[in-house]
């Protein structure tokens, strides 16, 4: 068969058409695979803020556990409600002007972008940043005061950071000879930024009552959480969390090569965590002969905020000195805060400055192209390796100046118009009851009905309408809960079934009745 000069004109104008589509059809499947993966490793990461609840919630005492509930419910969707209006525009949004290394300028409310599973994915990371500082004003924080800096950091600190680090045209990314900061996944974005707030935030608050002693000698006094099983819970669940959180920071899938540093990073999150762990509890032995499940946790955390900066290239046997390093400066920062006398619930300070902090250091120290491989290898330069670690120790130094410059104000105005603290009866009493009106155990959900013998207690009825009289059958459940000062009365809420001389039950009497020393109950009518 012959073909003339213009059957292969045709022939090729097909093929270039073909190879068009082909081209279009398969950056259409890489986009949608990218945004796919963005979106499933932002839903991950979103389920932080279920662990950070659980953890938190298991570190305070059952009075305040509603309102902290409540506050972690909030957190997320103020962040969405700020990141959304103006975070995302002083993040990345486009900005043409001289102050383009410094802040966005464009996109306010997400007009003129449809980039939506990146500002999911980075919406997120913003939530997570704000959230830190929650734990460290746990169980005095007004709502007001919680509303005001959720939002700020969120919408404006946070941003703003970002832009000069994650950004492509950021000054921090840019760097100045040897390319910019090395901060994979947030150890100084998220976590030192985060830490920094919680310090400033703790600070100013002041501890809670009876935290430290008046007179400022002697060992500050426990106040411990009321369910350790929650906290552990809340700790599996940041860890799962952190392994999308540091392996979907490649944001993106489709690249070849890529599917192996997502897992690389999660492996070194993995490891880092452990190390931490094993180090911080090691030595918490040899001080104190027991192995704390609580402490343990937090290191753990630390180790995984410190993988952060450099998950994506560091090799797994640098991670385990990472996370040694990080179990080591978790302990250290926890007692410099006590020593400072700050009442920081959680640990956040310690867990988040410490192990961003740290893990900003050693990315430079440890990673691929660290100071480490500078002297044992003859492909990296000395020079360009404590180059990059100066500009990371620089870009910490920003952070932290940053993050506690911008929010002082905010926090001590907050405290000069008695906004930020809610008052010492209501935090004596608890929270929950006052603000939320919603106890987190109710006194009358307890007992399975069972038992009743056990469980009732018998008065006479007065004829005023209040029942006033002896107890004939007492209950080993009874127990109190809360001694005023004069220790004459004592509030009990009480799983019991109350009964009149008549056996018939009274309605309302195990909801909050007053056990007097004399053995009489008073009944609310």
């Amino acid at each position: 068969m012959n073909f003339s000069n213009a059957d292969f004109a045709l022939l090729q104008s097909n093929f270039i058409e073909l190879r068009k589509e082909f081209d279009g059809y398969k950056q259409s499947v890489q986009e949608n695979n990218d945004s796919f993966f963005k979106c499933s490793m932002a839903i991950v990461i979103f389920f932080m803020q279920c662990g950070f609840a659980f953890l938190e919630a298991g570190c305070i005492r059952a009075k305040n556990v509603t309102n902290l509930l409540l506050n972690n419910v909030l957190e997320s969707l103020i962040a969405g409600i700020g990141y959304w209006a103006i975070g995302w525009a002083f993040a990345y949004g486009p900005n043409y002007g001289p102050s383009a290394p410094f802040i966005g300028g464009s996109q306010f409310f997400l007009i003129g972008s449809e980039n939506y599973s990146t500002f999911f994915f980075q919406y997120v990371f913003a939530a997570t940043a704000s959230t830190i500082i929650t734990g460290a004003v746990a169980e005095r924080i007004e709502f007001f005061a919680f509303c005001c800096y959720s939002f700020v950091i969120s919408s404006i600190i946070y941003p703003v950071l970002t832009h000069w680090g994650w950004s492509d045209v950021g000054w921090m990314k840019v760097g100045i000879q040897n390319g910019g900061i090395h901060d994979f996944a947030g150890s100084g974005m998220v976590h030192l930024c985060g830490g920094s707030i919680a310090f400033i935030a703790a600070w100013i608050i002041g501890p809670r009552v009876g935290r430290f002693p008046k007179n400022g000698e002697g060992v500050p006094n426990p106040i411990n959480g009321h369910s350790v099983p929650l906290t552990a819970l809340g700790g599996f669940i940041l860890m799962f969390g952190f392994l999308a959180f540091n392996g979907g920071s490649t944001a993106e899938i489709s690249t070849p090569g890529t599917g192996q540093i997502t897992a690389k990073a999660m492996v070194n999150t993995i490891l880092s965590g452990a190390f931490a762990t094993f180090s911080y509890l090691l030595l918490y032995y040899l001080r104190k002969r027991k192995w704390s499940c609580l402490y343990g946790i937090n290191a753990a955390l630390a180790g995984m905020v410190a993988a952060c900066a450099g998950c994506n290239i560091s090799q797994p046997w640098g991670t385990t000195v990472i996370g040694i390093g990080a179990g080591l400066l978790y302990m250290a920062f926890s007692s410099l805060a006590l020593k400072l006398k700050i009442d920081d619930p959680l640990d956040a300070f310690a867990v988040h400055f410490g192990g961003g902090l740290w893990g900003l250091i050693a990315v430079c120290l440890i990673g691929e192209k660290g100071i480490f491989y500078a002297i044992f290898y003859h492909d990296v330069l000395f020079t360009q390796a404590l180059a990059q670690l100066g500009w990371n120790l620089l870009c910490a130094l920003v952070i932290i100046c940053w993050s506690v410059a911008a929010t002082f104000p905010m926090f001590f105005l907050l405290k000069v118009f008695k906004l930020l603290r809610i008052s010492p009866e209501v935090e004596v009493k608890g929270m929950d009851v006052h603000i939320n009106g919603e106890p987190a155990y109710p006194s009358d959900t307890y007992g399975d009905g069972y038992g009743l013998e056990s469980n009732k207690i018998f008065v006479k009825p007065q004829e005023n309408g209040h029942c006033n009289g002896s107890i004939h059958q007492s209950s080993s459940s009874i127990r109190p809960i809360y001694t005023t000062e004069n220790a004459v009365r004592q509030t009990l809420f009480l799983p019991i079934t109350a009964f009149g001389e008549n056996q018939t039950i009274i309605n309302g009497i195990s909801e909050d009745v007053r056990y007097r020393r004399h053995h009489s109950i008073t009944c609310p009518s």
